[in-house]
């Protein structure tokens, strides 16, 4: 399992205030490229993206995942109905690339290139995986479970 290393966790701690004020900018932009691939779409609640919802839930989870990326354990039941979500709508292992080839540009569109520096993407690249990892590892175990159920 990947881990995002100190220099990064404190770069992405950093962008937290960003972040407050421009996520749902940012998860509108990453869902804007993200729908585009009709794979991707229906794995997505349509009502949910319209309304605005999803975008919303998505910008507070980043938030306060920049906010704890160094305290995971405040994030359990967070990542816990994240699982639950992901394993319902059938989210598997070959669709996180495709999040992360559009958060990462997204994060640069609306940050605009002064703040959202190479550096920072980079760093924001290894959180994404390290949490991308923590998801897939226990969404195989909710699978494997509900086979076995």
């Amino acid at each position: 399992m990947r881990t995002a290393s100190a220099a990064a966790m404190e770069i992405v701690k950093s962008t937290a205030p960003a972040l407050e004020k421009h996520g749902l900018a940012i998860t509108n932009a990453m869902y804007a490229r993200l729908l585009q691939d009709a794979e991707i779409a229906s794995l997505f609640d349509r009502a949910a993206q319209e309304s605005g919802e999803q975008p919303r839930r998505l910008a507070g989870a980043i938030l306060a995942y920049a906010r704890n990326i160094d305290k995971l354990q405040n994030l359990g039941a967070a990542v816990q109905r994240m699982v639950a979500r992901h394993v319902e709508t059938g989210v598997r292992p070959e669709h996180y690339p495709h999040v992360a080839n559009a958060l990462l540009p997204a994060i640069r569109d609306v940050l605009g290139a002064e703040v959202a520096t190479d550096e920072v993407l980079a760093a924001w690249g290894e959180a994404y995986w390290m949490l991308a990892d923590i998801l897939i590892s226990a969404e195989s175990q909710a699978y494997e479970d509900a086979v076995a159920a």
